[in-house]
């Protein structure tokens, strides 16, 4: 095994009074990992979530230094490890997907599907795929094969769904029961990335994500976005995800080029003890939507 450095770090914890270690049979684990990080939840059997744990990663070179970092950080953790929660479901955060109509979708054809908007290497990916229940569609993803077998290793006796952000986004957006009026813009502002989604109604109109470099990016891509849909950037409403705080320079900005600015609220689906207070209501949207798939 490749000696690793310990190059993660736990920014944020927090633990629900009701969380019971003997009761992991009952629970369902979230994971998500991007290139840069990653978010842990636990969800009970009544749809609480009762612990969150978000991680972020040091710079890395390679895909071999990223499992590594993995491997050291689910080994050292008190319950990533164990093999009897109820369901555990992966979220991988990458720009190798495509959303592809139910109607038209092939199984055998996932690789194909892929190849039209991202490269892909067999050799070293597999290709997975999931759907979506409210918008007929499925989404088709690469994943390292390092990091599937990885997965597979650790919850060989556990029901595992292996799923994509943009998916979760997808779903999570379409089950809010809030929904604005008309056609807003819905962004959720990731760690490097931006995601842009809208729907018309019940029906997705449009998503992308875009890889942001500076913070210049966000606003570039969205005015982008806005002017193809024909939205206005004084009176078309744009709601905000994500990891942006209300007070920030960041937001400032945003509104400094987009007047109609508001943040979203938390997903209607799942409950909060109090001890979540400290979570701001637009945070973790995607890792919050996971459970959906």
């Amino acid at each position: 095994m490749r000696p690793a450095v310990i190059n993660y770090k736990l920014i944020k914890k927090i633990k629900d009074e009701k969380f019971d270690e003997e009761k992991l049979h009952l629970y369902t684990l979230l994971v998500q990992l991007g290139v840069r990080d990653c978010q842990v939840a636990v969800v009970d059997d009544e749809q609480r979530i009762i612990l969150l744990e978000d991680y972020v990663f040091g710079e890395m070179s390679s895909h071999a230094e990223l499992i590594d970092q993995l491997r050291s950080l689910f080994e050292s953790h008190q319950l990533l490890m164990a093999g009897f929660w109820k369901k555990v479901t992966f979220c991988i955060k990458n720009n190798k997907m495509a959303q592809v109509p139910l109607a038209l979708f092939i199984e055998g054809a996932a690789a194909e599907y892929l190849k039209l908007n991202a490269s892909l290497d067999t050799t070293t990916e597999d290709v997975l795929f999931c759907q979506n229940k409210l918008t007929d569609a499925v989404t088709v993803f690469a994943l390292q094969k390092e990091l599937h077998q990885l997965i597979r290793e650790i919850y060989l006796n556990t029901t595992v769904n292996i799923i994509h952000q943009s998916a979760a986004l997808i779903e999570g957006l379409l089950e809010s029961p809030k929904k604005a009026a008309g056609t807003p813009l819905y962004i959720y502002v990731d760690r490097f990335k931006l995601h842009i989604m809208s729907v018309k109604g019940d029906q997705l109109i449009y998503y992308n994500q875009f890889v942001i470099k500076q913070f210049a990016d966000y606003v570039k891509y969205i005015m982008l976005v806005m002017k193809g849909l024909q939205m206005n950037q004084t009176t078309s409403q744009v709601i905000l995800w994500g990891y942006i705080g209300k007070n920030s320079p960041h937001y400032q900005e945003f509104y400094n080029y987009i007047n109609n600015v508001t943040f979203a609220e938390r997903p209607a689906h799942l409950k909060f003890g109090y001890m979540f207070d400290e979570v701001q209501d637009h945070h973790f949207f995607d890792l919050f939507s996971m459970n959906l798939l």
